[in-house]
């Protein structure tokens, strides 16, 4: 069973050739047969099971949910009551989410099914997945190499086809560059179209939920369920919701944005540079506007992200302290200990290094220097993108300067790994809507992602672009 949509998903089960109850067997025994990958940390079989008779049972009555046949998994950082969720993180081991977050909720009333939880970069802090406190994550494609991170267990499990699609977190590009290095469509929203409530938090100002799959159009369906104002996320926006097809309009010309110096620029992959000139030929082949473009700020803007997110960071994780929930140290012999030794033993080594960065770009005689500045770089560039795409549809730029690569490779190199997401991170700076959709391999037949970035609150046509040009 390796279904290229939902619609495809769908129409078998209307024709009865499948059911939703042999579906998800067909995903546990997929799950069970790919343990090595390591994208799963927690399996809901047993669950998933019973949910799928009762949705068997509605769709034979004409009562499913939108999403009935979809089986999903969920990144570990996205809260689902009764269930453990960790972050992959040791000092959340064995906790039990006393609340489902509101993606989660949305899901299961259109009649998803919830499979099981992916192993993620710890707190979501990493750019291969080999951060996880539960062992890494192996591409499908090539297990000597990485998924890509955060959410390299969402990314690898839909190119596994361990379930049909997942849900992961994009702090600076978490979901499109595991995406790209998995050769799958993933989506981030712009930020507060889809709700925060449920999501163990990294830095609040850039975080957003979206969607992992196999196409464009199973990215629309979910997204149109995930999306729209939440009352219990302050962020949240009430911008009414467009309907979301993945499909642009016949004959509609789109102006498109592009950068000649990425071209040219030769710490791009030479492969990934061919995909992007192939993309722009084929965009002018089929009558749609090149517009030459500009973007100045590419230097300033994994500093200031880096700056930014762990300022907010060293905030948020200061409620992981071994004392209200979570992993209490063992080791500890009176209070001072308790919070030194539990959070020591409990965050791994690049969680630390994050806290401890953010903590000093805060702290006195810093903070004008590094966060104030970072603060200002972040205004610049919000102001520089909405220039640049007022006189266009939408920006077309690679997702990421190289395909995926071997374990180790980046490991000794921090900022090597941090500019793998030098052209991710633009979008959670500025709150914009991008997409990153496979297009076309590199020479050992790794795929490469292209990545197309929007105006606010047009998922709609950056879905609908990615669905034409992958056609």
């Amino acid at each position: 069973m390796n279904y290229a949509s939902l619609d495809a998903i769908r129409t078998d089960l209307a024709a009865g050739k499948v059911s939703v109850t042999s579906l998800t067997e067909f995903y546990l025994r997929q799950i069970k047969e790919n343990k090595d990958i390591n994208a799963f940390l927690e399996v809901f079989a047993e669950e998933a099971l019973q949910s799928a008779r009762l949705i068997d049972q509605k769709i034979a009555e004409g009562k499913a949910g939108k999403l009935a046949g979809l089986v999903i998994g969920i990144k570990d950082n996205i809260c689902f009551k009764g269930h453990k969720v960790t972050a992959s993180s040791k000092i959340l081991e064995n906790f039990e989410s006393q609340y489902s977050a509101t993606v989660v909720e949305r899901l299961l009333a259109e009649d998803a099914i919830i499979i099981g939880r992916l192993n993620c970069d710890e707190f979501a802090m990493g750019s291969s997945n080999e951060k996880s406190a539960y062992g890494p994550v192996l591409n499908p494609l090539d297990k000597t190499r990485v998924p890509g991170g955060s959410s390299g267990g969402s990314a690898a499990a839909v190119a596994a086809n361990l379930c049909h699609a997942t849900l992961g977190s994009d702090t600076g590009g978490s979901i499109r560059q595991p995406a790209a290095f998995c050769g799958t469509v993933g989506l981030k929203p712009t930020y507060g179209r889809v709700s925060r409530w449920g999501l163990i938090a990294y830095a609040s100002s850039f975080d957003q939920i979206g969607p992992i799959t196999r196409c464009a159009e199973d990215a629309a369906a979910i997204y149109s369920v995930i999306a729209g104002f939440d009352p219990n996320d302050a962020t949240s926006s009430s911008k009414p919701l467009k309907p979301c097809k993945a499909k642009i309009e016949e004959n509609k010309v789109l102006k498109v944005a592009y950068l000649p110096d990425l071209l040219q620029n030769e710490s791009i992959k030479k492969e990934v540079r061919d995909a992007y000139q192939n993309a722009l030929n084929t965009l002018k082949e089929r009558g749609h506007e090149l517009v030459e473009a500009r973007f100045d700020y590419f230097d300033y803007l994994v500093p200031a992200y880096y700056v930014l997110t762990t300022a907010e960071a060293s905030s948020n994780l200061s409620r992981f302290d071994g004392i209200r929930y979570g992993r209490r140290s063992p080791n500890a012999v009176d209070l001072d200990s308790a919070y030194k030794k539990s959070r020591s033993e409990g965050f791994g080594r690049e969680v630390k290094n994050r806290i401890m960065l953010g903590t000093f770009v805060l702290s006195a005689g810093f903070y004008d220097a590094y966060y104030g500045k970072a603060q200002k770089v972040r205004r610049k560039v919000t102001d520089a993108m909405n220039d640049l795409l007022s006189g266009c549809d939408l920006l077309l730029i690679p997702t990421t300067p190289d395909t995926a690569f071997r374990f180790g490779e980046n490991s000794d190199d921090p900022i090597k790994m941090y500019l793998q997401d030098i052209f991710t991170v633009q979008a959670n700076i500025t709150g914009h809507p991008a997409i990153s959709f496979p297009f076309g391999n590199d020479e050992k037949g790794l795929p490469i992602g292209l990545q197309a970035v929007g105006k606010y609150f047009e998922e709609d046509l950056l879905l609908g672009f990615s669905a034409m040009l992958k056609a």
